[in-house]
């Protein structure tokens, strides 16, 4: 098994997307306010600054700045998937798990004795600059476009779009 290395810079500003093992599901958006709680939560408990967040049915981008002297993302994603998956278990919403083979052997969702519900890991870029935080967030806001599931990024009811209108 490949050992990952994750760059570990405090204060950093990191755009992450983040799936579930079973893609073509909507567990996200059908439980989005098991979802928010997660976050909200692990929020509460390691606070990092929400850049933008949008949520689609079966995976996420967001895209964080860590607060001065912090650099454990790694550690709020994994509080963040186990909070939400066992408050679906506790509400009787646990979804059927992802199936126990793929091509290829089993399926690496399976691993560590993990519900099947996540891909373990995800996948993260740390932003470099001006230009790349602003196509990264971009990317962020316009994903429900791309995918056919809004007209207009302003359309799709579960992004920090939203937030950000509001604020302006």
């Amino acid at each position: 098994m490949p050992n990952y290395r994750r760059p570990r810079v405090a204060g950093a500003t990191v755009f992450f997307t983040v799936c579930l093992a079973r893609r073509g599901s909507t567990l996200l958006t059908d439980e989005i306010r098991i979802l928010r709680e997660a976050v909200q939560v692990t929020r509460d408990r390691r606070p990092f600054h929400i850049d933008a967040w949008v949520v689609l049915p079966d995976h996420m981008h967001a895209m964080w700045t860590l607060p001065e002297g912090d650099s454990s993302y790694s550690q709020r994603w994994g509080a963040i998937k186990a909070r939400f998956s066992k408050n679906l278990r506790l509400a009787g919403r646990a979804p059927e798990a992802a199936p126990l083979s793929v091509r290829g052997g089993v399926n690496p969702a399976l691993r560590k004795g993990e519900t099947g519900i996540w891909q373990p890991r995800f996948w993260e870029h740390h932003i470099r600059d001006r230009e790349d935080y602003e196509r990264h967030l971009l990317h962020c806001l316009t994903s429900p476009v791309k995918l056919g599931l809004a007209d207009s990024a302003v359309d799709w009811p579960y992004s920090s779009i939203h937030r950000d209108r509001r604020a302006a």
